[in-house]
């Protein structure tokens, strides 16, 4: 299986990411995810800027992906979405529907089948011969197989499973998806659960959003969200919101080998990546124990594990050799600022 670095979800400054993404050439990951995916606003990196991020990356051996916006809401958005997906270099993550529209028809008619065995996999050659091919990112909601044949009708040569799907419904569709078609896993980090309108964390600060003084870079893993119990609940990231617990599939590994997933995605966080990518490649080339490694990752997280979604559970439940054990409470681990909770 190879490891992907997902896209960053937080706002970050322009230094520090990219010095994030210089380091990153170094680490055993194959395939990099870039581009902002939340919130417009985010300027500090524009697209000119990926993509030498993406050049950089490519001459290291990585194999760059640009991700586009999950919540289009204004001119410039759909302009910038244009432009990422006539792009004729990288490969595109398509997380909503205007943007497989925009990648449909790129793929020549040969089909998914085109042979080759690098990081695009199968359908690597097609899209190099018809314009930079897709991958269907985990907000496009498959979770069956008529959609999953329409995405791959498209021309995705990848999907990502949605985060909520679990084991037993993934197996489905792993039986049941197109011929050439691979999977992708979320595999470690806060997981991305919805978008708005509205940006919380601006609304934190009683900023409105179209002034919102940019302070989501004042939280490079995210703002926590408590409920008035003092209960960790959400982590919210301007118009995103999070889980309060990190989502690890470390102990899920050779799972996803047996169901034949591809790839797996490891989602950046500020502190500790380049440790948390090497737990994961050790695990994946059998030079250290899924426990031993779990060890070793829970002081890195910014909040405890989970992985209840992997096992047919509520998300935040973490499941440990078949028994549901309790998560460490992220504000015991994490001190700072926590946001209010209207609940």
């Amino acid at each position: 299986m190879k490891i992907a670095l997902g896209p960053l979800q937080y706002y970050w400054p322009r230094v520090t990411t990219l010095e994030f993404y210089a380091a990153v050439r170094d680490w055993p990951v194959d395939i990099v995810y870039l581009g902002e995916t939340v919130c417009s606003r985010r300027h500090e990196l524009r697209l000119p800027d990926w993509i030498e991020v993406a050049d950089m990356l490519a001459e290291a051996g990585k194999t760059p992906v640009l991700s586009t916006q999950v919540l289009l809401e204004s001119g410039n958005d759909l302009n910038t979405l244009r432009k990422i997906t006539e792009n004729e270099r990288y490969c595109v993550e398509a997380n909503d529907m205007g943007a497989v529209q925009q990648m449909r028809g790129r793929l020549p008619a040969a089909g998914p089948s085109q042979g080759g065995d690098g990081p695009l996999g199968g359908r690597q050659a097609a899209g190099a011969a018809g314009g930079p091919s897709f991958v269907a990112g985990p907000f496009l909601n498959i979770y069956s197989k008529p959609t999953l044949d329409v995405i791959a009708g498209q021309g995705a040569i990848r999907w990502v499973m949605p985060l909520e799907m679990g084991r037993a419904g993934l197996a489905q569709l792993q039986r049941d998806r197109p011929a050439g078609l691979q999977t992708e896993v979320f595999a470690y980090g806060r997981m991305p659960l919805a978008f708005s309108a509205r940006c919380f964390t601006a609304r934190n600060r009683n900023f409105p959003k179209d002034n919102c003084q940019y302070v989501c870079m004042d939280h490079p893993d995210g703002l926590l969200l408590e409920t008035k119990e003092s209960q960790a609940f959400l982590t919210i990231n301007g118009i995103q919101t999070q889980s309060a617990l990190v989502y690890t599939l470390i102990h899920a590994l050779d799972e996803l080998r047996g169901l034949g997933v591809d790839v797996v995605r490891l989602s950046p966080q500020s502190q500790h990546m380049d440790q948390v990518v090497t737990a994961f490649r050790a695990v994946l080339d059998g030079r250290e124990t899924a426990d031993e490694a779990h060890r070793r990752l829970v002081p890195l997280m910014p909040a405890g594990p989970c992985n209840g979604y992997w096992h047919g559970r509520a998300g935040l439940d973490m499941v440990l050799a078949g028994e549901v054990v309790v998560s460490q409470a992220p504000d015991a681990r994490t001190p700072g600022v926590k946001a209010r909770s209207a609940a």
